[in-house]
């Protein structure tokens, strides 16, 4: 089965080989503080999966003991079938990392760094095709100190990218790119996974692109998973309320949240006998779910922003709101 086959699509489950990424009750502790506290994790072969949490979660100690940068205090991590703190050159060459931030060869001229970058693995990506598709290729001969930010990131991506690699870590890959050039990218990371088999591992803040990009998205809070799946999966695991608003006959803005707005709907449409003036029906997105359940791990709220959900008002009269 080819990797593209073998993908599963953002609300359906697939059977995958054996994960790329396995973690059992990884553990982190510095002195006194548990960082990660039991983290279990499997990625598997062209899957784009994204991790999530606040600040301060693990999120970034996770990554680094993937990538073998740092040492785990306990549990068991396999990573293109090797464990990363013995991970050799060969091992190493399999992976791509785009790190959130670096100012190392400020000096050398683009395409002279890329094509530096290129000859230190055996099967590179031709680097003036590379600049091509991240959209550098205007600036190949200008020094990497003279590029502006977003530019500085797409030639972090391309170096990222230019040994083929199997795996590839992106942290918060497209800061600082205009709305074009982040639609781009999504583009190239899709075609990594879908049509080469990349596998890729996201971590960003930026809920909307996790959500445009994951297959499944892991939660990290205060060390642990808390949870973990497809976007749809995630929303029913939080029980995350899609919001419905209508016009009543007077004018006045209602609103209220559901777990089944179509049951709503449907109840409106009966008892108005009609159409239903000014309906929309807005189903909860990656960072309603987010934020719910990042409120119930952590304060035991549900993160409504204290809307009152039995008549459907959060204390703002809906007239004064509507107009």
């Amino acid at each position: 089965m080819t990797p593209k086959a073998a993908k599963a699509t953002k609300d359906t489950k697939a059977t995958y080989a054996e994960p790329v990424v396995s973690a059992r009750d990884v553990t982190m502790t510095y002195g006194d503080v548990d960082v990660l506290q039991g983290v279990d994790l499997d990625i598997h072969r062209g899957e784009i999966f994204a991790l999530l949490g606040p600040n301060g979660a693990g999120k970034t100690t996770t990554v680094e003991i993937l990538e073998g940068f740092r040492r785990r205090s306990a549990g068991e991590v396999s990573v293109l079938g090797a464990d990363p703190e013995r991970g050799d050159d060969a091992w190493r060459a399999r992976i791509g990392l785009v790190l959130q931030s670096w100012r190392d060869h400020r000096r050398w001229r683009v395409a002279e760094l890329l094509t530096h970058f290129a000859t230190y693995y055996p099967d590179p990506r031709d680097p003036a095709e590379l600049l091509a598709l991240v959209g550098l290729t205007a600036q190949g001969g200008r020094q990497v100190e003279r590029l502006s930010g977003g530019q500085r990131r797409r030639l972090d991506v391309a170096l990222g990218i230019v040994g083929r690699p199997e795996l590839l870590f992106l942290d918060e890959p497209t800061t600082g790119f205009d709305p074009e050039a982040r639609r781009e990218f999504h583009v190239l990371v899709e075609r990594l996974a879908r049509e080469e088999g990349v596998t890729v591992l996201l971590t960003t803040h930026d809920l909307a692109e996790a959500e445009r990009l994951a297959d499944r998205i892991a939660m990290l809070v205060g060390g642990r998973i808390r949870a973990c799946g497809t976007p749809a999966e995630l929303a029913r695991q939080a029980a995350a309320r899609a919001e419905v608003r209508w016009t009543a006959d007077d004018g006045t803005i209602h609103r209220e949240r559901t777990a089944d707005p179509s049951q709503l709907v449907w109840e409106l449409h009966r008892h108005a006998d009609g159409p239903i003036a000014g309906l929309e029906v807005r189903r909860p997105t990656l960072e309603d779910t987010y934020l719910h359940m990042l409120h119930r791990e952590t304060d035991g709220t549900d993160g409504t922003g204290g809307i009152d959900e039995t008549n459907g008002t959060d204390g703002t009269d809906d007239t004064a709101r509507a107009a």
